[in-house]
């Protein structure tokens, strides 16, 4: 069947003089294939390369536990991945794909559309959207096949039957493709009923396509069905299974404190879960142990553990993969591959042409939110909610897991904007949520939650449940553990802190020193080293400029020196260690004398958190709980923030360093974690 176009709506430049042929789509090809002798040729056709698409998006589905699989999909979700090629039956991408072969492609005539003309409506990613439209997908679905590639085509108003599109000829061949489709799986359009659920259909969607591309499907001479478990296998993407009814005790060995206990009472079905309570108390176990909770009834497919940077340490990693240990069952076949290490993301996997080298799936961001249990940033889970290229796959990543956000603080406000967001949208798709501070104000509380919230308690859970229409919200106060008071002193000479961490240091105190940019944490430990040695004072530096390896080493020795390892090495001899932001969060150290740059508010209690953090650790008989924190007088602060912070109003933003300024300017004395809601919310109070 021929079709021919007139030659008054040509530009010369852009086609070639030969006709428009129709191509039955059966005869489409969507790949070119390198066979063993180095010749490319058309591979698979695309009506088979969308069934392999579909099919594994059935079987990607299926690993879902039954509960999530139906609450999350709609019936026939799978059809939509089906589905995202059918632009390829068209004159441009034949035309494409003619050209890069070498031979084989008698059947396919020269077409008088360019390929280099694809850029203006999104190539043929672009021409299955207008086509899904044309053919009355219902709400969602032409947007979905159309923005497989990571972002929405512009199609400029062009619709299925336009001229560079092929004309009616070539959109008859679409439609009959997607009969042959509904045919073969027995399905047809999914209705989508959010927005929400759009971003997970097509995530699934680009998936999909990734899985289907690769190695195992390449050969279009070789059967096909067989080989799909095969793929997911290799693409990381298992059903784990666990060990059932494991107590809290089986998982880490000690029985649960009151604050952890009181959190597994309530987390027993998905929803929204903020664990207030001070440095030290056991938030992480009792996040991780619910999560264990979700996965053992069925009502989660994973874990994502989002940390607040990549500063934060891989002990987190060491810590997570315990516990992963402990829960995996001894028989599931994948146990060893579930089991993560710091650089995980770097293992070779095949994804098709996303997972060629410098391909998405390569990017530690996306590939890691797609595994079963994942350690990673906040921001990647942020993307979730945003309008980034392939946001949509890292939604369908998160969906139907226990989503644990650490060190979640009310100080930055930006950020802020986007976890209500991503809460959100989390909510939407099923997820368990666990929020874990120990600095939140009830403002930022009630904005992450969206719901009104009245208790002023400390420590605190809140707790969101969707229960029909109206969301369950209860907010249960938490024993509070023993005071610890901490001396501060402010002042705004850092010579007098340096002589009292070399003298408190010289008398066999472990001194903890935290600085706000790398180089002033460099700074430090030169002022520092030297004159430690001679007083035989062991100095370290930590931060985030060091080599990966190097960093891990000098972690790992310093970490166990301040926290519980080190203790019988305690009474040696004093030590000072110097770092930045990266000693404040996650690390389970001890230092008797601290002394920090000035930060905000949640920084400082965060800071002060890693003080006399454990009763039981031997200390030198001249240490006292004591903060020196170094900062500007207040009103010079205040009239010329940038200059009176220096570098530090570059990390922060100079009116929150001026409001925390203004509340520890007068504090003489504080007692841990008494002490922790009054001061944020003196220093977040809306004014």
């Amino acid at each position: 069947m021929l079709h021919r176009r007139s030659a008054g709506n040509t530009s010369s430049s852009h086609v070639n003089q030969a006709p428009v042929a129709v191509i039955p789509f059966a005869q489409c090809p969507a790949k070119t294939w390198l066979t063993p002798q180095g010749q490319s040729i058309p591979g698979r056709s695309v009506p088979e390369h969308c069934h392999i698409v579909g099919a594994v998006a059935q079987r990607l589905i299926a690993l879902y536990p039954p509960a999530l699989r139906s609450a999350l999909f709609p019936p026939d979700a799978a059809f939509a991945a089906a589905c995202h090629d059918i632009g390829k039956v068209s004159p441009s991408f034949v035309e494409k794909l003619r050209r890069h072969c070498s031979s084989g492609t008698e059947h396919l005539p020269q077409q008088a559309i360019a390929p280099e003309l694809e850029k203006q409506w999104g190539g043929h990613a672009g021409v299955s959207q207008a086509a899904a439209k044309a053919l009355g997908a219902p709400a969602w679905i032409p947007e979905i096949v159309g923005q497989h590639h990571g972002f929405s085509p512009q199609l400029g108003g062009k619709q299925a039957d336009a001229e560079v599109f092929g004309g009616s000829g070539w959109q008859a061949q679409r439609t009959a493709l997607v009969q042959e489709l509904q045919q073969r799986l027995g399905m047809s359009w999914p209705q989508i009923t959010s927005a929400a659920q759009a971003r997970l259909v097509a995530g699934l969607t680009s998936v999909a396509d990734w899985i289907g591309s690769g190695r195992h499907f390449e050969d279009p001479t070789q059967p096909w069905q067989d080989l799909i478990d095969t793929a997911l296998s290799e693409a990381g993407w298992v059903a784990p299974s666990y060990r059932p009814e494991l107590g809290f005790a089986d998982v880490f060995g000690f029985a649960p404190r009151a604050a952890q206990q009181q959190l597994l009472e309530m987390a027993h079905r998905p929803g929204v879960y903020v664990l207030e309570a001070p440095m030290g108390l056991g938030k992480t176990e009792a996040a991780l142990y619910t999560a264990y909770q979700m996965l053992d009834r069925g009502l989660a497919s994973g874990i994502y553990f989002a940390l607040p940077t990549q500063l934060t340490s891989n002990k987190i990693h060491e810590r997570f993969n315990a516990f992963l240990s402990r829960i995996i069952a001894p028989d599931c076949p994948h146990r060893s591959a579930l089991l993560l290490h710091g650089k995980a993301w770097l293992q070779q996997t095949d994804m098709g042409e996303e997972g060629s080298p410098g391909g998405a799936w390569f990017h530690q961001a996306k590939r890691g939110l797609l595994a079963p249990f994942a350690v990673g940033t906040i921001d990647q889970a942020l993307m979730a909610a945003m309008n980034v290229k392939h946001g949509f796959v890292r939604a369908f990543g998160l969906a139907g897991k226990v989503v644990i956000l650490d060190e979640v603080h009310t100080y930055d406000a930006y950020t802020g904007t986007l976890l209500d967001a991503l809460v959100a949208l989390l909510r939407s798709l099923h997820c368990t949520v666990i929020i874990l501070s120990a600095t939140l104000s009830q403002e930022r509380r009630s904005h992450l939650l969206q719901a009104p919230l009245h208790s002023r308690a400390y420590p605190l859970i809140t707790a969101v449940q969707d229960a029909g229409d109206a969301p369950q919200v209860h907010e249960c106060p938490v024993a509070p553990p023993p005071s610890t008071h901490v001396e501060v002193r402010l002042l705004d000479d850092g010579v007098c802190a340096l002589q009292a961490a070399l003298d408190r240091a010289a008398q066999g105190q472990q001194v903890l020193w935290i600085e706000n940019t790398v180089d002033s944490a460099q700074q430090r430990y030169l002022d520092l080293a030297a004159r430690a040695q001679e007083l035989g004072v062991a100095c370290g530096l930590l931060h985030s400029r060091f080599t990966a390896a190097d960093r891990q080493s000098i972690e790992d020795r310093w970490v166990n020196l301040f926290g519980k390892p080190g203790w019988p090495q305690r009474a040696a001899q004093g030590r000072i260690l110097v770092g930045t932001q990266v000693l404040e969060q996650s690390l389970d150290i001890d230092a008797d004398f601290l002394v920090t740059a000035f930060a905000p508010t949640d920084m400082l209690l965060q800071r002060m958190g890693r003080l006399w953090r454990h009763f039981e650790t031997p200390r030198a008989s001249t240490a006292t709980c004591t903060a020196w924190l170094l900062a500007p007088a207040l009103e010079p602060a205040v009239a010329q923030p940038l200059q009176a912070f220096g570098s530090s109003a570059f990390v922060y933003a100079p009116y929150v360093l001026c409001r925390s300024l203004q509340v520890w300017h007068t504090v003489p004395q504080i007692a841990l974690p008494g002490d922790i809601r009054p001061l944020i919310e003196a220093t977040y109070a809306s004014r």
